[in-house]
């Protein structure tokens, strides 16, 4: 299958260079704004956010009358990305230099009272550096009194694990210590979703947050080897195991993610015998190292000896060891192969990796974007970097026909939730009759563009955008415009509005109206293709290609910004399993009794022999369309009827 996202990047290098006091732009960008007292940084994986944090901490201790800096990390193996650094040597003034005792997330020390102990005897001294897992922060906290915090730095990385739910216990103690000390908060996320239905902080608190955003475009545009990022799906029948093979090249770095054991696409095996399976695959295993716990293993097709490193075996003897040799790893010949389940993803680094390779589809979006970062960082050995999801394929005689197809869509979100993060922003504004002033790189006219009318709207367009398109793509009626030619201004002012009015009861109708257009105008813009051609500029979407000083609101509207998905995906299934995901869509739509499918069900074979086809589903014949209903109808009772005599 083609990807459904082809990205290439200038590699610029901007993104990787280094100022006099040895910080890249996204850390230079974070340092200008240390004096905030909540900070929130959105940046992508590898753009260095732990020294980022490093230097802003470091500033708040050093020049600002801070005592101490907490850094929490969701796992411990993240925690080496905060141990000893030496920023002197690049310009900085001061070392990032915690006492080892005071790094929690070293291996060995498991007891969560023991590691709460340390905690409390830090907050008691004159220590200035603490880094502990998600986990431990909260224990303590169980038995600190807020006032603890005062004159405090408190960092939070992978940030997007608070959430504004009541029951969220980590976002419980960060309102807490807003409220009642003085505290100074870091939150740092590669995700630039908030999540995937609860916030991470409500509307209010996050007000209170000085944001820096640094976005995937800049970062990888900016590096210097990789080039070009593809994001692709491969759909399978039967087991996966047995489609691996397809997908799986071996001379590529490449980690692959199994799936979870209790889901669909994990079967009958538990992911001891996966690991085991895929290995199998791969080639023949010849031993385990006893010391690194690197797997050896000979390739069927030339003999090649492959290092695998086994991350799904969760024994803590084998996990501190292939963890401790992965953190050293420096030369692209010491891994080829990583396998994971709920490791190697968010704060994992492997710079030479190429390929992620997940297997099921991920219920989390931030999820997905925390796996594609695995492989998006800049390293010498790799020009491409490509993400792929192996996803079950539905079948017509299967009664989860519905969940493959819902996990199907779901995973196209995904590809067209990251083409809008990883492509080049645009500021967009109204084009004026009779403007012939020059345009401004990065600047799109629009004609009939309304403007932002408040500073809440504006706030929404310039900071909330990809937060509002996940809430657009994963509401369950757009998802089902994916796979049908649907009436683009349907999409557009009739769908798109009813989810903006659900995320932002405040706004009044023409407050809606301004956000509707911006976020229609920049997700079609996105999910286009801008060609130049002399010196003019073209824009080429899934069914238009359309001069871009042409551009007018009348004319989007009549664009759907997801028909790519129909394209692509028309084209990438056999017509019988297009059919199927096609009626597992339309069922959902049917208002029909049993009486009246079997009643219709008689008139088809007239039909079939006065036509020489099967009713048409799109017909603009009432009584046609209504047979073709009946089938599809009359097709999911008898899935129903098979599944419950089970």
């Amino acid at each position: 299958m083609p990807n459904l996202v082809d990205m290439t990047y200038a590699q610029t290098g901007k993104s990787t260079n280094t100022n006099e006091l040895g910080m890249r732009d996204m850390q230079a960008r974070a340092y200008e704004r240390r004096d905030s007292q909540y900070l929130l940084l959105k940046a992508p994986p590898a753009s260095g956010k732990s020294r980022a944090l490093m230097f802003i901490a470091l500033d708040k201790i050093h020049k600002q009358g801070l005592k101490k800096a907490i850094v929490a990390v969701p796992e411990r193996s993240i925690g080496g990305s905060f141990g000893k650094t030496d920023l002197m040597e690049y310009g900085f003034f001061a070392n990032w230099e915690p006492n080892p005792k005071f790094n929690l997330c070293t291996p060995g020390g498991d007891s969560s009272k023991s590691k709460v102990d340390t905690f409390h005897e830090f907050m008691d001294n004159d220590e200035p550096l603490l880094i502990c897992t998600h986990a431990t922060l909260r224990f303590a906290f169980e038995t600190l009194d807020e006032s603890k915090f005062n004159e405090a730095v408190l960092a939070i990385d992978e940030f997007h694990h608070v959430s504004a739910d009541g029951e969220n216990r980590l976002g419980e103690l960060l309102r807490s210590v807003m409220a009642k000390s003085d505290v100074h908060i870091v939150a740092m996320t590669g995700s630039y979703f908030r999540g995937d239905s609860v916030p991470v902080l409500s509307p209010d608190d996050e007000a209170k947050f000085s944001k820096v955003t640094y976005n995937y475009y800049q970062q990888l545009n900016g590096y210097t080897h990789l080039k070009t990022l593809g994001i692709g799906y491969h759909f399978y029948q039967g087991n996966y195991t047995s489609a691996i093979n397809e997908v799986l090249d071996t001379d590529k770095k490449t980690i692959v993610h199994i799936p979870n054991v209790n889901s669909g696409e994990a079967g009958y095996m538990d992911k001891y015998e996966a690991v085991d399976t895929i290995l199998q695959q791969i080639g023949d295993v010849e031993y385990q190292d006893e010391e690194t716990g690197v797997v050896f293993v000979k390739r069927h097709s030339d003999g090649k000896e492959l290092k695998v490193a086994n991350l799904v075996d969760d024994q803590p003897l084998h996990r501190d060891r292939i963890v401790a040799y992965l953190r050293e790893v420096d030369s692209v010949d010491d891994m080829d192969i990583i396998i994971a389940l709920g490791m190697a993803k968010e704060g994992f680094d492997w710079p030479y990796c190429e390929h992620a390779l997940t297997i099921g589809y991920r219920g989390s979006l931030t999820e997905v974007i925390q796996i594609i970062g695995r492989c998006t960082r800049d390293s010498s050995n790799k020009s491409h970097a490509q993400f792929t999801n192996l996803i079950a394929q539905p079948d017509a005689a299967d009664d989860q026909v519905t969940l493959a197809v819902n996990n199907m869509l779901k995973a196209i979100t995904c590809s067209l939730l990251m083409e809008q993060v990883l492509a080049p922003n645009f500021k967009f504004k109204t084009k004026r009759l009779n403007d012939d002033a020059p345009h401004k790189a990065g600047t799109i006219d629009v004609l009939g563009l309304k403007e932002p009318s408040s500073n809440r709207v504006k706030q929404i367009v310039e900071d909330d955008l990809q937060d509002l398109k996940v809430s657009i793509l994963q509401d369950r009626d757009i998802q089902k415009t994916m796979t049908m030619d649907f009436d683009p201004e349907v999409v557009n002012q009739v769908m798109i509005p009813k989810v903006i009015r659900m995320n932002y009861p405040d706004l009044s109708e023409e407050q809606i109206e301004e956000v509707r257009q911006h976020v229609v105008v920049d997700s079609v813009v996105k999910g286009g293709v801008i060609e130049q051609n002399g010196d003019k500029r073209f824009l080429r979407t899934a069914s238009k290609f359309i001069n871009i000083d042409e551009l007018a609101i009348d004319l989007i509207d009549k664009i759907n910004p997801f028909q790519q998905a129909y394209e692509i995906l028309s084209k990438s299934v056999d017509k019988k399993v297009f059919r199927v995901i096609q009626e597992a869509i339309e069922v959902t739509r049917i208002n029909m009794t049993d009486d009246e499918a079997v009643l219709r069900y008689k008139q088809v074979g007239e039909f079939m022999k006065k036509h020489s086809r099967k009713p048409d589903i799109n017909s603009h014949d009432f009584d046609e369309r209504r047979m073709a209903e009946a089938i599809i109808y009359l097709n999911k009772r008898k899935r129903e009827q098979a599944a419950s005599a089970v």
